[in-house]
């Protein structure tokens, strides 16, 4: 809370002592009316003047008016926080099951469009403080690089899931920074829930219930802020994504290197880097650096809960998907409709 207490001028400095007070005029006195005379030896600064104290009255006033003011202000602020909170949690939450329904009902494309996500945020350059998950690739000149070869299926799905998404938007239409990242939410959870689903024996309703007791839901909490990406409207430069079935692990360790990840992080990726995981896994394990983390990771995902795993994955694909952007907490909100009071029946 703000305190406008030392705005005020000291009453207590205004006070005068007793020495300054001379004796009271000695006529009589009207009823309810004190009368008091101050010498005239005393100079103007020491007396107790009838204008300091309506100063300080109106400052007080002022203070308080304030105070009103900041209170009122802070409390609609408040309220319109909430109600765009609110806006895009429901938003988000429509791009969630859209998306979510698109990845059960092509679980084969799964794999592109997570490259489709890591390879448009592999475009971010530290020094130059550009690229990263901008949406670029959608851009024709960027999915039709070598890199990005056989992701414009998962793209092509991508915009299908768009226009049902923006159809229903209030906030205006979903940026495919957004739609790209959080597809690849979509597309792990898809995976995590079929892995959950499997450790039953198929059984869909026993598998959805151990992934709710044991799964990592509760994990996503800071991707689901990095909400409100922009678009870029031109390709980032070629030659910053290799081409992940041809590189070599160090090749993939130096452009994890160069956005400020790790062996760690390539290790629990290794399903974004191609469409076999199982050969993916083996070739990184190879490196001596890499080696622990794919067998950490390989022992997770055979326990019930696969805590390490999932934990670290969402970890780095939440990283990932901020690479130089700047979120803006206010995009997809709109204007509350405003109720007529006038029409209400009481």
């Amino acid at each position: 809370m703000v305190s406008f207490a030392s705005t005020l001028p000291s009453l207590v400095s205004l006070s005068p002592s007793q020495s300054f007070i001379t004796n009271a005029s000695r006529s009589p006195h009207q009823p309810g009316v004190i009368c008091c005379k101050f010498g005239a030896d005393h100079n103007n600064e020491d007396r107790f003047r009838r204008r300091d104290i309506l100063q300080s009255v109106g400052a007080a006033a002022a203070a308080m008016d304030l105070i009103a003011r900041s209170t009122s202000f802070i409390e609609v602020a408040n309220a319109a926080d909430l109600i765009q909170r609110r806006q895009r949690s429901e938003f988000q939450s429509k791009i969630k099951t859209t998306l979510f329904d698109a990845m059960k009902a092509n679980p084969d494309i799964i794999p592109s469009v997570l490259t489709l996500a890591l390879n448009d945020a592999m475009t971010y350059d530290k020094a130059t403080k550009s690229g990263g998950p901008n949406g670029s690739i959608r851009l024709s000149s960027e999915i039709s690089r070598p890199e990005n070869k056989g992701l414009v299926a998962a793209l092509d799905l991508l915009e299908e899931s768009k226009k049902v998404i923006d159809a229903d938007s209030k906030g205006g239409p979903i940026s495919y920074a957004d739609l790209i990242q959080f597809a690849a939410q979509s597309a792990v959870k898809s995976t995590f829930l079929a892995s959950a689903i499997s450790k039953c024996g198929g059984n869909v309703e026993k598998g959805t219930l151990l992934y709710s007791a044991y799964g990592s839901n509760g994990q996503w909490g800071q991707f689901d802020r990095l909400f409100g990406r922009s678009d870029a409207q031109e390709p980032d430069p070629e030659g910053r994504v290799p081409q992940w079935d041809k590189a070599s692990v160090q090749e993939m360790k130096d452009k994890f290197k160069a956005v400020g990840l790790g062996p760690r992080q390539l290790a629990v990726m290794s399903s974004f880097l191609g469409p076999d995981q199982a050969a993916t896994e083996a070739l990184l394990a190879t490196d001596p650096e890499v080696l622990p983390w794919i067998q950490k990771y390989q022992r997770s995902r055979e326990t019930v809960s696969r805590t390490d795993y999932e934990v670290d994955l969402i970890t780095a694909i939440t990283k990932l998907s901020s690479l130089g952007q700047q979120i803006n907490y206010e995009a997809y909100t709109y204007p509350a409709k405003k109720i007529d009071l006038n029409k209400l029946k009481l």
